[in-house]
């Protein structure tokens, strides 16, 4: 018993003992570790306490730019009709269908005309009639003319008597009377056989234009009249897009302006057009003026009702000096670009260093930032713990130019080669600290040293 209890006592003395000397190595290992804490907080304050911004760069070329104008609407054929009967009357025969191909002239439906023939056949006898009765009326004349000189000579040689030479200018005149009489009736037979026959030739129904037939309204046996169409033909040769042209575009859009339609049928595709008509007034409602763009369909690809959107080219350069949109930037009112400058110190890791050492990783740490070597902030630690230059935003005011999708046109402040910061770029003010973003292997210090290169370019 007095054994066992010495042992119990022991064993407590011994893990007493160990407990202390792991407090100790505890507390002495949090105050080495805090030195280097307090070095490295000291170092980012003396910096502004911001990381470095992981941006992105893009060398300033030369390309070709184009100014352009959106508009959109629907698409309508070049002409569209619909086709109707100059006659009132009941469908014989409809000769098309919907989608059917057409040609100016050809027959597309019919009416009835058995009545209209009927008429026809009675104006053809009348016109016989007073055709006859024209010659007869004219054979009366000419015995009435031989009679009235016959009693003139008899007259004037005082053969005969006064009266009866009247008589006989008076029978001459009726004659003639009569001709004139059977000749307007023979016209007016002649005007009404005519009349007829046109009303006949019109019973048959014939597209005006060349197209397609988009729409059919009536069947046979159908009454129909001149109110009632038959069927819509479209031209569809070349088609029309009828937008509306704002005011401050208006001189920048004249007659003959090319344009690129896209239509949804067709994605990636475009046709060329071109503007044909702008209206000379503008309408004081919407403050707009209407205008038609034109587009070749020799393929018939194009149908009228197509959603569109076209684009006007109002401007263009050839070898214009470009930066992406993104590079831009807007700064108290001014337009300008940021570049990438040396800092002129040296970078966080010589003075984030104390007397203390601090191992590999606690140092690419506190010289990246504070962040991973892995991260885009974090990157550039691999650059900077080497005592490398830090890289700091400058923002350079430029003119711009043309606006181009994806590119803008600077017309001066840039020189072509320098290198701006695209992504980023908004988020940035005059003299922060940035860093290249990094690659996917997480080292950037070869993108930095390359940065520091395209700054001095731009500079």
């Amino acid at each position: 018993m007095r054994k066992a209890l010495i042992l119990m006592a022991v064993a407590a003395l011994g893990a007493t003992a160990a407990c202390g000397k792991e407090d100790g190595g505890a507390a002495a290992a949090g105050t080495t570790a805090a030195a280097p804490g307090a070095a490295g907080a000291g170092g980012a304050g003396g910096r502004g306490g911001r990381p470095p911004m992981p941006v992105e760069f893009a060398v300033v070329k030369r390309a070709p730019v184009a100014e352009q104008i959106l508009v959109v609407g629907n698409l309508i054929g070049a002409a569209t009709v619909q086709v109707v009967p100059r006659v009132n009357g009941r469908l014989a025969t409809v000769t098309v269908q919907l989608g059917d191909t057409v040609r100016r002239g050809q027959t597309v439906a019919k009416v009835e005309d058995l009545e209209i023939q009927e008429q026809v056949r009675q104006a053809q006898a009348a016109y016989k009639v007073s055709e006859a009765t024209i010659r007869q009326r004219k054979a009366d004349l000419t015995l009435a003319t031989t009679n009235r000189e016959r009693s003139k000579s008899l007259y004037e040689r005082q053969l005969l008597p006064q009266q009866t030479y009247d008589d006989t200018v008076a029978r001459h005149e009726a004659a003639m009377a009569q001709t004139d009489l059977a000749q307007a009736q023979f016209e007016q037979a002649k005007a009404r056989l005519e009349e007829l026959k046109i009303t006949l030739d019109n019973t048959i129904i014939t597209s005006p234009v060349d197209g397609f037939v988009s729409k059919r309204f009536s069947d046979p046996g159908a009454f129909v009249g001149p109110n009632s169409p038959v069927v819509a033909v479209v031209d569809i040769r070349f088609v029309r897009m009828v937008a509306n042209l704002v005011e401050r575009d208006s001189k920048r859009v004249p007659v003959g302006t090319p344009a690129a339609v896209e239509v949804d049928a067709f994605p990636g595709e475009k046709f060329a057009g071109r503007v044909s008509r702008v209206a000379p007034v503008f309408d004081p409602a919407t403050r707009t003026a209407e205008m038609e763009i034109e587009i070749p369909n020799s393929s018939y690809r194009l149908k009228p009702g197509m959603y569109s959107r076209v684009s006007l080219t109002v401007d263009a350069r050839a070898n214009a000096l470009t930066i992406p949109r993104n590079a831009l930037v807007e700064i108290e009112g001014k337009s300008g670009v940021f570049i990438a400058t040396s800092g002129g110190g040296r970078g966080q890791g010589q003075q984030g260093q104390g007397p203390g050492a601090q191992a590999p990783a606690e140092r690419a740490n506190t010289t990246g930032g504070g962040a991973a070597p892995g991260n885009a902030a974090g990157g550039s630690g691999q650059g900077q713990s080497q005592g490398a230059p830090s890289l700091t935003a400058k923002f350079l005011p430029v003119e711009i130019g043309i606006r181009d999708g994806e590119h803008i046109e600077v017309t001066s402040g840039l020189n072509d080669g320098a290198r701006v910061i695209t992504t980023g770029a908004g988020a940035l003010k005059d003299g922060d600290r940035i860093v290249a973003a990094a690659s996917g292997d997480g080292r950037s210090g070869r993108g930095e040293r390359a940065n520091r290169e395209g700054g001095g370019q731009a500079k």
